[in-house]
């Protein structure tokens, strides 16, 4: 009896091992609570000093604009957004590297590469996606789509790191679509899906793997 109890600890073993060795589980919940730090400091830039310090409904402050005005509002909106890109991906390096190299594991390795390719190609599509909707003018779709697109991305990479992860996705999924029905408090999703969700998302994955 003995016997067959250590033979299935031994299969149990092997079988973490596997899915282990074909998963990155360097992903620290830190990089997810500082991402959503950082997402919320962009919109609150965003909201006091690019929006006249009063639109969460930016589409309708935007369309009263003049037109020279709304393509320099847009660009301060996007360089806003690309600096929170940014530097949330610095975090997430940081914080990635420090519990590999903690846990003694590689940071970059074939099953980290195989995740970024499967987050990237999601991101650069909606990022052109996007560009697309500013040369159009589309800008209420704009903030819907940057969520949407972000989380297709991390659905598609889900399958090589903590499940955790593909539902992250999905709920980034679920709060681009009513961003999409609800035009004219996209800052407010924007808040809510790159900045709650990150952060609620983070603390778990903290408090589960690392604390």
């Amino acid at each position: 009896m003995k016997q067959n109890s250590n033979s299935i600890e031994d299969l149990q073993a092997i079988r973490k091992l596997m899915e282990d060795s074909s998963r990155f589980l360097s992903l620290s919940g830190l990089s997810g609570v500082f991402a959503g730090l950082t997402a919320i400091a962009g919109a609150l830039v965003a909201y006091v000093f690019i929006l006249g310090k009063g639109s969460f409904h930016f589409e309708d402050y935007l369309n009263n604009l003049p037109i020279h005005e709304i393509k320099k509002t847009n660009g301060l909106l996007i360089s806003d957004a690309v600096i929170v890109l940014v530097v949330s991906v610095l975090f997430a390096l940081y914080f990635s590297t420090k519990k590999a190299k903690r846990d003694g594991k590689l940071f970059l390795t074939r099953i980290s590469k195989r995740l970024f390719i499967n987050l990237s190609i999601p991101l650069l599509t909606g990022g052109l996606f996007v560009a697309v909707l500013m040369v159009q003018n589309q800008i209420q779709l704009i903030v819907p789509a940057f969520l949407i697109f972000y989380g297709l991305a991390l659905v598609n990479a889900g399958k090589f790191t903590f499940d955790e992860i593909f539902y992250l996705g999905i709920l980034e999924i679920i709060t681009g679509l009513a961003a999409a029905f609800i035009p004219g408090a996209s800052l407010l999703f924007w808040i809510f899906g790159f900045g709650i969700l990150h952060i609620i998302y983070g603390l778990l994955m903290y408090r589960k793997y690392e604390a």
